[in-house]
Formats: C-alpha cells, structure tokens, sequence
C-alpha cells in the first residue's frame, strides 16, 4: 500500500479511536503525553543513527584498506595514479559525484531550476537534516496545538505517525535496513504522489537536463 495512503487510513482509524479515550482523566493525559515524547526520542535516535552510518561509510582508513586489491595498488608503483581523487572515488561509492536539476520550488522561494553537485554522502546527509528539522516543525506545530489552542486528540494521532514516517524514510530504509539504493531508492530520492506513482516536479538526472542546466549557467551548485 502507498505510505500517503496507509498513513490515512491510519488517521482516520486514530481519529475514532481517540474520541473514547478520556483525555479529561489527568492520569491518561500524561500517559499519552509520554507516549508523544518517546515517540519523538525514538524518531530522533532513529535519524541520529543513520546520520553516523553515513558518516562512517567510506570515511575512515578501516573502510579503505578493506577495498580489494587496494592494499596491492599501495605498493605498485606502476599504479600511483589510483591516488588521483576521481580513481579514488571510484573505490568510494560515498564519494561518487551526484548531479541532478532540482526543479523550481514556489514553496521555497525558487523560480528556476538549478543544477546541484554534490556527492553521495553529503546528499544523504542532506537528506537526513531535512528530515530532522521535520520533526523539529512537528514537535512546534503539535506544542502550540496542546499547549496554546488546548487540542489533546493529535497527541496520539502524531505518537504513532511520525514513527511510521521515520521508518519509511528512504534514507533510513538504505542505511539502517540495508536496501539497495535503486529503483524507488535511487538518489536522488523522488518524492510518491497519494495515489501512487511519481510526484509533478521531479529531479531530472537526464545527460540532456544536466548538459542544458549547465549551459545556461543554472548550476553547479553545491549542497551544503
């Protein structure tokens, strides 16, 4: 089933579910209470920890002299060149050069596309800040709903969703499950529609996308 979809057939059963439960008692409001603020702890030691996976592929000498053969180019002469930095990245997957024309986003103040060079590590954790600074966006909304408009319903609703989320992260789904990053998983990452398939504005990673961006200036841009 498409995450969007199962996500609101979850809602919807959560919003019946919480109409019986007696948020009026102080005991069974604190108790959900604790539940959203686990809930949350869990998702951001979920993130944490594919954050340092990512950090720690490919970026110490253990993972290095661990590549085949590599040990043999050390003391070949003959082979120096292996040190030059693109022979190099071919040995470092995390390493490897990403180019993709990021479309034009209204909802981030972009009128253009622009063309983005970054690396396989420094996307992934890109992508890993974003969802973090989501969950930050979460935890602000849900407190001024509880705390300043007095809704205590989403507090169960946002203790189960999020963590659902967390865990379908595609990101996530390759370090921490051990998916292979292809097909829905390929970076850079496209983002599902509700009722199945692709969203509107996708990354293109097209030769001919790439080659136009660059000509007309577009790009080059690095991800921070």
């Amino acid at each position: 089933m498409n995450p969007a979809v199962s996500n609101l057939v979850i809602m919807l059963v959560m919003m019946q579910v919480s109409k019986k439960v007696p948020f009026e008692d102080p005991n069974v409001l604190l108790g959900v209470r604790v539940l959203y603020v686990v809930s949350n702890l869990l998702i951001f030691g979920l993130f944490f920890y594919t954050r340092s996976k990512i950090q720690k592929k490919n970026g110490t000498l253990y993972e290095i002299t661990t590549i085949p053969y590599l040990t043999e180019f050390m003391f070949a002469s003959s082979l120096i060149e292996v040190f030059s930095i693109e022979n190099f990245r071919s040995y470092l997957p995390h390493l490897t050069t990403l180019k993709y024309v990021e479309p034009a986003n209204a909802m981030q103040g972009t009128t253009e596309s622009k063309l983005v060079t970054t690396t396989v590590k420094e996307y992934d954790l890109q992508q890993v800040q974003t969802a973090i600074k989501g969950v930050f966006s979460g935890i602000a909304m849900m407190a001024f709903m509880h705390l300043y408009m007095k809704y205590t319903n989403p507090l169960l609703i946002q203790s189960i969703l999020p963590v659902k989320s967390a865990i379908e992260q595609k990101i996530v789904q390759i370090h921490v499950f051990g998916k292979p990053a292809s097909g829905d998983l390929k970076r850079p990452f496209k983002a599902a529609s509700m009722f199945g398939g692709l969203g509107g504005n996708e990354a293109q990673t097209d030769k001919k996308a790439i080659s136009e961006a660059e000509t007309a200036g577009s790009g080059g841009i690095k991800e921070e």
